[in-house]
């Protein structure tokens, strides 16, 4: 069974805590645009302390490991909430992925490249473009903001949060379009389903009692008279029509 919109939204609760304000909505955002390309992601890692930077970054240098990182603690836009780590969520919305060349929804582009699509539209910058370590499921959200200014004390101008958010609603605003337009669809296709279920049961052909009991004899009645030239194969539809027919007398009973 495919994962709501929601539950794919629940995955990522704990690790959007501490976000700023405007990475949180960018990202709201991409998991909604990504989930409306088909495309399950998972926030793997937002804000993280300047002891969890450091210790990222004694990996492959001082502790075991390979290294992940060049930032130390102070000098990665996480440590300021203002970066995301992603991963696919897999269907069975327990399993992640970073496979880059997966194609889940099956579309011939990689679903890895989608979601950069995405968030590179939404405004982010994707840690696969680094001169240095390329890392590819991290996204960030400068404001036009080195990390030296940021541990000097400099926040977000005011600006660049406006046009960060414009950018947000406008995209979000797309979304819930697109939503809007599946519930519409899925709304017709329920009425059109009850008004063949109307139909059935006006020609009496929603019940499978008649046609287990009186089929044969219908179709016989009916090749009799020239109705039908064969019974081969038929759908249920014709088949039941064939017995209402049958069944209202205008097939003359007996062989021909």
């Amino acid at each position: 069974m495919s994962l709501t919109l929601d539950q794919v939204k629940a995955k990522s609760t704990k690790r959007l805590i501490g976000l700023h304000p405007v990475v949180l909505a960018a990202t709201q955002a991409l998991i909604e645009r990504c989930y409306d390309r088909c495309i399950n992601i998972v926030i793997t890692q937002g804000l993280r302390t300047i002891a969890e930077q450091d210790a990222l970054y004694a990996q492959g240098r001082t502790k075991p490991g390979t290294i992940v990182t060049n930032a130390k603690g102070g000098t990665s836009y996480h440590n300021y909430g203002l970066a995301i780590n992603f991963a696919l969520l897999l269907p069975d919305g327990k399993q992640v992925s970073w496979d880059l060349k997966r194609d889940g929804d099956g579309d011939k582009i990689a679903d890895w490249t989608e979601v950069i699509q995405e968030a590179k539209a939404i405004g982010f910058e994707w840690g696969g473009d680094f001169v240095s370590i390329k890392d590819a499921p991290h996204f960030q959200m400068t404001f036009g903001l080195t990390t030296s200014q940021l541990r000097a004390g400099v926040k977000p101008s005011g600006i660049a949060m406006s046009k960060a958010t414009a950018i947000i609603d406008r995209l979000k605003g797309e979304v819930d379009e697109d939503m809007s337009r599946i519930k519409e669809l899925e709304a017709i296709v329920v009425k059109q389903e009850e008004r063949l279920a109307a139909v059935e049961k006006r020609l009496n052909i929603s019940g499978k009692e008649t046609y287990a009991i009186n089929y044969t004899e219908a179709i016989t009645a009916a090749k009799a008279v020239g109705a039908i030239s064969t019974s081969a194969e038929k759908s249920k539809l014709e088949l039941n029509v064939i017995q209402m027919l049958y069944n209202m007398g205008l097939f003359a009973k007996g062989d021909k």
